[in-house]
Formats: structure tokens, sequence, C-alpha cells
């Protein structure tokens, strides 16, 4: 596991642009995520076992927020070459086998990922209606034990922003699998 926080964005920083295809045939942009007035951006991947661990309280996260206005967005930015478990043809089917209720996206160029200065998977962000960046860190405090998890991070950023108020802390280390960059 590797636990990180040299980050590229710090908070108030804008979210960047970006164009990925999703595991529905769709492409997505940031701007088709403005119906939501908060938007979860979450390096993701299919094979890594934190990701696996958090996978199904992401799912309960981003089924719960939605109707609050949260949306979620997962991106996978995997070298898929090395990590055939990245393909996308496997996120076609671990998104449907999940039931992944936020689109899952590819990001082959591996731009989107630099872009936002993503570090491992999972790598959650959220950011406020106005795209800037309010928190960074964990889902919770538990990857291997849900019933342990008593610092629910993710949850707690989402619920003080949409109290608005400040979201504290507004960085944490993030735990998980390092990004696998193409060579």
């Amino acid at each position: 596991m590797a636990e990180l926080s040299e980050y590229k964005l710090r908070p108030g920083d804008p979210a960047p642009d970006f164009q990925l295809p999703g595991v529905d045939g769709k492409t997505y942009r940031l701007a088709d995520f403005e119906k939501f007035p908060y938007l979860a951006v979450v390096f993701w991947c299919n094979h890594c076992p934190y990701v696996q661990a958090w996978e199904s309280r992401m799912v309960d996260i981003g089924r719960r927020y939605a109707p609050k206005g949260v949306g979620v967005v997962l991106i996978n930015s995997n070298d898929a070459r090395a990590y055939p478990e990245d393909r996308m043809d496997a996120m076609v089917r671990r998104a449907h086998d999940k039931g992944y209720p936020f689109p899952y996206l590819a990001d082959e160029s591996q731009a989107t990922a630099h872009a936002y200065g993503a570090l491992v998977t999972p790598h959650p962000m959220l950011f406020g209606p106005d795209r800037t960046l309010l928190f960074q860190g964990r889902i919770d405090n538990d990857h291997q034990h849900p019933e342990h998890a008593n610092e629910k991070y993710l949850e707690r950023a989402l619920d003080q922003a949409l109290a608005h108020t400040p979201v504290v802390p507004a960085q944490l280390t993030v735990a998980g699998c390092t990004v696998k960059w193409k060579p």
C-alpha cells in the first residue's frame, strides 16, 4: 500500500476538463456533470485490492448521495497493456456485475490522471458547485473491515459541503495501489 500526500491540485484549484469514454459507450466531459452541484472524481481501477475492498462502499455512497445533488465519476487511468484486468472490456463487465450507479471512464492516454495529479487507486476528490477542489483523501479509515471504519472521510466531506460549511480536513493522505503509469 502506498500512502501519499504530494498533491498537484490543492483546495480551491479548478477541476481540469476531460473527454473520456465510458463503459456505457458514451463520451464524458466535466460539463456533463453540471446538473450535480457537487462532483466526486475518483481515480479507480479493477485490479487493485484497495479499490476492491472499498468498492461496495463507493457504490453505496453513489446511490445515497445522488439524490442530494452529488455526482460521482470513476476514472481508470492504469496502463491496461501491462494490467489487462484494467482494459475497457473488463471495466464494462465489472461496472455491470457490481451495479455501478455512476459513469466509469477509461483514461487510456493518462492525461486526465496527470492533470488531476492522481496518485493511487482509489483517489477520491470532491469538487464544489464552482468545480473547485474541496477535498481529497481516503474513503474511510479501514479498507479491510467496513464495520470498523469509524472515520468516514469522504462522507464527512460530502456532508460538510452539502451543509455549506468548510470541508475540514480538506486533504488527507491517500492510500491504495499506485497509479500504473505507462513507460
